[in-house]
């Protein structure tokens, strides 16, 4: 699981804007696409997971679902976390709407692995009762914290003393974490663009990203870097850019790590 408790600390926990399962599976895959150190080749991983789906569904009883896009090569499990306060209508075999979707990228070196972390999740979906009873789940803030402690527990009950304090330590700074970042806000198209914003003294700087039409966007907005730092997040038009997380580099430079999301639904 502790793949699961990476994406809770990485902030990829988002609440599904739609209760439509195809396009919860899409708006999910966009996200992951989205990280720059995933690689997926000319097939989206939207296409694989659907195809998969439809084969055989990933509902796994109690509330939860947990699709996997699997791709050749090396590299690490990915996930990322949807959350549906009104649950959707996911077939799974109890019947239950599914409230949380867990969306694996797994590379073909790591089927192994995968399979003992989707063993260690069901197990714990299925003994933890936090991890139960998921409609009484009322905003994003408390899924984060029941997950949060949930998924600490479960690794702690199968780790060695020193192993299961440094997983307690990782779960309480994923906890401040996830405090101090702001949520992503809901109703986003799934259009996720990775960009990174270099600031440089007095106030100048410069944007990095595959898409020209939106670094000329921008690199207009004089603003940009204070509003990120002071709010986190800075909205202009239909584009909406979330701050994930700043480096400072000598002599005096910042980078800041970001997604833009469009406003417009597609």
């Amino acid at each position: 699981m502790k793949s699961l408790l990476h994406a809770l600390n990485d902030g990829r926990l988002i609440e599904l804007p739609d209760n439509d399962k195809t396009m919860a599976l899409e708006y999910l895959a966009a996200l992951l696409e989205a990280i720059p150190d995933i690689h997926f080749g000319d097939e989206g991983i939207a296409e694989r997971v659907l195809a998969r789906e439809q084969s055989c569904n990933t509902g796994i009883g109690k509330g939860w679902a947990c699709p996997h896009a699997r791709f050749s090569g090396d590299g690490d499990i990915v996930c990322a976390v949807g959350w549906s306060p009104e649950g959707i209508d996911y077939g799974s075999p109890d019947g239950i709407p599914v409230r949380f979707i867990v969306m694996y990228f797994v590379p073909e070196s790591q089927k192994n692995s995968y399979l003992k972390e989707i063993s260690s999740l069901a197990k714990a979906i299925s003994t933890l009762p936090a991890l139960q009873n998921l409609e009484a789940l009322t905003d994003l803030a408390e899924a984060r914290h029941r997950l949060l402690d949930a998924v600490g527990m479960a690794l702690e009950s199968t780790a060695p003393d020193a192993r299961a304090r440094m997983i307690r330590l990782e779960t309480r700074h994923a906890q401040a974490e996830i405090e101090a970042a702001p949520a992503l806000p809901p109703g986003l198209s799934g259009l996720f663009t990775p960009l990174s914003i270099i600031s440089l003294p007095p106030s100048q700087f410069f944007v990095l990203s595959q898409n020209d039409s939106l670094v000329e966007a921008l690199e207009k907005l004089g603003d940009l870097p204070e509003k990120l730092l002071k709010d986190g997040t800075f909205t202009h038009a239909d584009l909406h850019v979330v701050l994930r997380s700043s480096s400072n580099f000598k002599p005096d430079r910042i980078v800041h790590d970001c997604i833009c999301y469009s406003l417009k639904r597609t």
